[in-house]
This record gives structure tokens, C-alpha cells and sequence, in this order.
């Protein structure tokens, strides 16, 4: 039996997606990315230094932290203070890996951008809608980097978008809900760049196994969505930056 989404979505059909641009105040960059029911607080920010092991060479640098709103999921969750837990440490590192990837260093010079990726409401989907985001608001504050005299030019080299897939009842579906993620024998979460490039991809089998034809099929769903992404994110930075 094949199976069936309970939003009536198509298997290739992304969630409703969304980019409200400037939701803080003080954020060089700050985007609320809605994907369904998940929302991401991005934010960006600068600091005028760098790591020790950038320090007088001239590069700059990128990093970010995630983190989860206790009321994100439908049970409450403590907050991670002092002790990070597994799970946020990876996925902080996947956002720092993923967006580094749309940036020439040299160009930024000796500057570290912070990118935050707070989780207001989980329905799966969180990292990837932190990834999908966190470009955007770190689009939306290299051009007020550009517009201040910060930079002489722009370090963003390209784009960098994010989604997952998954099988279920066999099938390749995209960008999965909690109930889909949770059912699905098998989880990817997939990150290309503008010429659909893999930058890096997550997944493995919750059961049993898949095929070489299977994983072929995931990421040709993969890409279908992250067209889709990569058109809404140029939409909504030339609102964001007023062209």
C-alpha cells in the first residue's frame, strides 16, 4: 500500500515555504524560515576577529550554533546550557560546514560571521531549514556588510540549500514531517549548492537496508526540492536587499 500524506503534498512537493526578512532588530542578518509547520530563527552577525589559527593570515571565518526552544516539540525539552548534546553539536557543525561552503574567505578578511539558528517549532526538518535560512540571512548581512563600507566586495561565491528525504512504504518522498520522519526506513538530508553540487549528505537505514538505485532515486528527489529552494532564497534576497 502506498504511502499516503496526510497534507494530501505529492511526493516531489515541498512544504510551504517562507522567508520573513528582518524579524530582530539588531541582527546584521535575521530571517524567520518557515518550512510547514517548522520555523528557524536565523540570525547573523559579526565580530572583528578571527580564530588563533587564522589570526594574521588575512581569512576570515565562519560559525554557528543551534539550538532548540524548550515548547519547539510537542514535549517540553530542558535547555542545553554548559553540556551540548550530541545531537546539537552535529547539527551545529553541519550548519557551519554546509554555509562555509558559499564563502571565499580571503574576500572576507579578518572577520568571523555567527550565524544562529534558534528552533521555535520543530515538525521535522529542523537542520535543514536552519541550513536553507541561515543563507539567507547571511546574504542579507554581507549586503549590509557591502552597503557599510565593511567589504570591498562580496565573499558569498554561490548558493547553499538544504532538504530531507526519505522511503517510505518504498517510495522516495521529500522535505518529511514528524510523522513521515518517524516512519521512514530511510533518512537523508541532503545539501547542494546553486549548480546542485553535494556539499554533504546525511542518511542511513532505520530499517534493514537500501539499494544503489534507491539511493539514486533519493537524491533525484533531493534535487527537485532544492531548485525549489534555491529560487525561493534569490526571491526573497532581492526583496531583503531591495532590488
Amino acid at each position: 500500500m502506498a504511502w499516503q500524506r496526510s497534507d494530501g503534498r505529492q511526493p516531489y512537493e515541498l512544504r510551504p515555504i517562507s522567508f520573513q526578512q528582518g524579524f530582530t532588530s539588531f541582527a546584521l542578518g535575521s530571517v524567520l524560515a518557515k518550512c510547514g509547520d517548522t520555523q528557524v530563527l536565523c540570525t547573523v552577525s559579526v565580530t572583528q576577529k578571527v580564530p588563533h589559527f587564522l589570526e594574521g593570515t588575512g581569512k576570515g571565518w565562519l560559525t554557528a550554533e543551534y539550538r532548540m526552544l524548550p515548547s519547539a516539540t510537542q514535549q517540553r525539552q530542558e535547555r542545553e546550557f554548559l553540556k551540548l548534546s550530541g545531537r546539537t553539536q552535529e547539527i551545529q557543525r553541519l550548519i557551519g560546514r554546509s554555509l562555509r561552503a558559499a564563502l571565499d574567505f580571503e574576500a572576507l578578511g579578518e572577520y568571523t560571521l555567527n550565524v544562529d539558528a534558534d528552533v521555535l517549532q520543530a515538525d521535522a526538518g529542523t537542520r535543514t531549514t536552519a541550513i536553507t535560512g541561515g543563507f539567507v540571512a547571511l546574504a542579507l548581512a554581507i549586503s549590509k556588510l557591502l552597503q557599510q563600507g565593511v567589504l570591498a566586495r562580496s565573499p558569498l561565491i554561490g548558493q547553499v540549500a538544504a532538504i530531507s528525504v526519505g522511503l517510505l512504504e518504498g517510495q522516495p518522498f521529500l522535505d518529511l514531517n514528524y510523522v513521515e520522519d518517524v516512519a521512514a526506513t530511510v533518512d537523508f538530508n541532503v545539501v547542494m549548492n546553486q549548480n546542485l553540487g553535494i556539499i554533504e549528505v546525511q542518511g542511513t537505514a532505520e530499517e534493514g537496508s537500501f539499494s544503489r538505485t534507491q539511493l539514486n532515486e533519493l537524491l533525484d528527489c533531493a534535487e527537485k526540492g532544492i531548485q525549489q529552494l534555491l529560487f525561493a532564497q534569490q526571491e526573497a534576497i532581492k526583496v531583503g536587499s531591495g532590488e
